[in-house]
C-alpha cells in the first residue's frame, strides 16, 4: 500500500511540474529587466546603420573605475555583445569598416576611450577576442553636466553622410565621428 501511496504522490508531482514551471516564467516575465534592449538607427546616404545593445542602469553603483573597469575591454552594454551592423562602407574615426555585422567593444580609461570593432559576433557580452579586432579608434571624451542613470548609445548631429556616434553613462560621453564612404 505505501509503495502505492508513493508512485500516485511522484506522478501528481510530475503532472503539477509544468504549472509550477509555468507560474515561476509568468512572475519572473513580470519583472522588468535590469538592462532592457536598445536600438540606436540611422540613415546614411539612404542605407541604415543599427546598433542593437543592452542599457543597464547604474542604480546607486559606481560605474567608471568601479563596476566598468578602467583600462579593460568591457562590452559596452549589458548581457549579449553589443551589434553593429551597416548596409554601407563607414568610416569610424580613421578606419574603414565595410558593410557588413560587427560586435563593439570599448576599453575605458579616465582620460581617453578606444572603440574596438570585433569581425567576431553571435558571442554572449562577456566574450572577446582580441585577434578578431577589425580596428580600434579613438573617441572624443566629453563630461555631461549631470549624471546620466541608464546607459545609452545614440547617433546625433546627422547632416547627409556624417554622424556621431555617442556612448553616455554617468556623467561621461564618448564619441567618434561616422561618415558613409
Amino acid at each position: 500500500m505505501k509503495f502505492l501511496a508513493s508512485v500516485v504522490t511522484i506522478a501528481a508531482s510530475a503532472a503539477l511540474m509544468p504549472v509550477g514551471l509555468a507560474q515561476m516564467s509568468n512572475s519572473s516575465a513580470k519583472r522588468p529587466m535590469l538592462s532592457p534592449p536598445a536600438k540606436a538607427t540611422v540613415q546614411l546616404n539612404g542605407k541604415q546603420v543599427t546598433i542593437d545593445y543592452n542599457s543597464p542602469s547604474m542604480r546607486g553603483r559606481r560605474i567608471f573605475a568601479g563596476l566598468v573597469p578602467y583600462n579593460s575591454v568591457w562590452r559596452t552594454g549589458a548581457n549579449s555583445a553589443t551589434t553593429l551592423k551597416t548596409e554601407t562602407d563607414l568610416k569610424i574615426g580613421t578606419t574603414t569598416v565595410p558593410a557588413g555585422t560587427y560586435t563593439l567593444f570599448t576599453i575605458p580609461s579616465e582620460s581617453t576611450w578606444k572603440l574596438i570593432i570585433n569581425k567576431q559576433t553571435g558571442q554572449w557580452g562577456l566574450h572577446y577576442e582580441q585577434a578578431q579586432d577589425l580596428a580600434r579608434v579613438d573617441m572624443r571624451k566629453n563630461t555631461l553636466p549631470q549624471q546620466q542613470e541608464k546607459m545609452s548609445i545614440n547617433f546625433e548631429n546627422t547632416r547627409g553622410n556624417t554622424t556621431q556616434l555617442h556612448v553616455r553613462w554617468d556623467t561621461t560621453d564618448v564619441w567618434v565621428p561616422v561618415v558613409a564612404q
